[in-house]
């Protein structure tokens, strides 16, 4: 089933708020379904991965009562299958590759927890790593599945934890406050920099495998940059900025040097607070961005050359929405 998810975070009730994806990639809505955990209740939650697709099973995270909730999905919408306990304070963020999922739990002392997925329930296994004095926004798997990687702002680094242990590796970021990110299907990393929020600040940086730096903050004129999302082809990644509601586009070159295409290739409210995740959809022929400010979904098609074109927005929704998952 095409379709949209994300998760409202409310504070005494969580739950995911599904969206069928029409053929023009305008959404409908399908319905909302409880998670039967608890969100932080407060807007903007770092959420890149707080609700991630894996197959037919879509896993949610909710930070208010440290709990990660499993669904099976259907043509129909979701059935809740599964809820277990992160293994932490305040998870925010999912990576799942195949049966192996690890959460992150950014609050208390921070760690990463792991799970095995199976057809009907998560269960935690006993590999725990710690974070110590981190303020981490993302886990990821690199694209062969043999490391996690894990952006940490209060360092301004970059950590890599091999999955099937050993000693993890932490590597300065090239730019400060490094953020959301995302990969190439080759392997290159590109991390999103919100250099602590200054105005007109904002950048992104690439690296090949072994965090060994390609392009270092390219600059995109913006400000407050959160997540990123590169198209299926890997030639292009787009950022979202909270700072003024743009989306800026860059072009990433065959070596995974990164260079700026366009400072507002998109927009949501330009000017204005407010977008913070977005998605691909598995065809890559659509964007999707949540302004949680705006209460809204914004949709965009994707053209061969990285271009934006506006597709239409949807409202009504709570201000604490977070996370956002495209299929």
């Amino acid at each position: 089933m095409d379709a949209v998810y994300l998760q409202t975070n409310d504070a005494e009730k969580n739950e995911v708020v599904a969206f069928r994806r029409d053929a023009d990639g305008k959404l409908s809505l399908l319905g909302t379904y409880p998670t039967e955990g608890r969100g932080t209740g407060k807007p903007h939650l770092a959420s890149q991965s707080s609700v991630v697709v894996s197959g037919d099973r879509l896993l949610v995270v909710n930070a208010g009562s440290d709990d990660v909730t499993l669904f099976a999905i259907a043509a129909d919408g979701l059935s809740l299958l599964d809820r277990a306990a992160s293994g932490g304070t305040m998870p925010t963020s999912i990576a799942v590759r195949d049966a192996s999922v690890f959460v992150l739990n950014a609050g208390g002392d921070p760690n990463v927890t792991g799970f095995t997925l199976d057809d009907a329930s998560l269960t935690a296994t006993r590999d725990t790593r710690s974070l110590p004095g981190s303020d981490p926004a993302q886990i990821g798997f690199t694209p062969e599945g043999e490391t996690l990687i894990i952006s940490d702002r209060a360092n301004d680094a970059l950590h890599a934890i091999p999955v099937a242990g050993g000693e993890a590796v932490r590597r300065p970021s090239s730019g400060a406050t490094p953020y959301g990110f995302d990969f190439t299907p080759d392997g290159t990393l590109v991390v999103t920099e919100a250099f602590g929020g200054t105005v007109g600040a904002a950048a992104a940086s690439s690296y090949a495998v072994g965090l060994e730096p390609i392009s270092k903050s390219v600059a995109n004129t913006r400000s407050e940059v959160c997540w990123a999302a590169v198209t299926n082809d890997g030639r292009y990644v787009f950022v979202t900025n909270f700072g003024d509601g743009s989306i800026s586009s860059y072009a990433i070159g065959s070596d995974g040097s990164l260079s700026l295409v366009d400072a507002v290739a998109g927009s949501t409210t330009l000017g204005t607070k407010g977008v913070r995740d977005e998605a691909l959809s598995s065809d890559g022929r659509f964007l999707y961005t949540l302004d949680a400010d705006a209460r809204k979904v914004f949709a965009f098609s994707v053209r061969d050359d990285g271009r934006l074109d506006p597709v239409g927005d949807f409202d009504g929704l709570p201000a604490t929405a977070a996370g956002l998952a495209a299929v």
